[in-house]
């Protein structure tokens, strides 16, 4: 794929997530991922989606900032929302919440092989607080 055809991809990827249209994520992703060091099947993968989506029901992925170099995506995005639900250790307080989430992918045969995301917990922690 070229770097403007994975850039789009990871456009529609984005798109696709807060949609939550998760039952698309074959389109994107091998049936086994690499997720932040570990072998994930997609199905737990999409699980994640659906734990984040459920604790955050408004959640917003925006993209910040796409670099694309050979089949390596980087990102930059804020996220979003107000927890409902205990949320990585966080009790919801009504706040809502808006992060910073970086993120690198490694594409294989057109749909992710490798993913790999940090989000600001402190920024998260100290917005929960109020």
């Amino acid at each position: 794929m070229s770097a403007e055809e994975l850039h789009d991809f990871y456009v529609r990827y984005v798109e696709l997530a807060n949609k939550r249209d998760f039952d698309r994520m074959d389109e994107f992703a091998h049936d086994e991922v690499i997720v932040n060091g570990s072998p994930v099947s997609r199905d737990e993968m999409v699980g994640f989606f659906r734990y984040h989506t459920t604790a955050v029901p408004d959640l917003h992925w925006e993209i910040q900032y796409v670099i694309v170099e050979g089949n390596r995506i980087a990102s930059r995005l804020i996220d979003t929302g107000t927890p409902v639900q205990e949320w990585n250790g966080n009790v919801p307080t009504g706040a809502s919440i808006s992060i910073a989430e970086t993120a690198f992918y490694e594409i294989e045969d057109g749909r992710f092989k490798v993913m790999w995301y940090m989000m600001d917990a402190d920024a998260l922690r100290q917005q929960l607080a109020g």
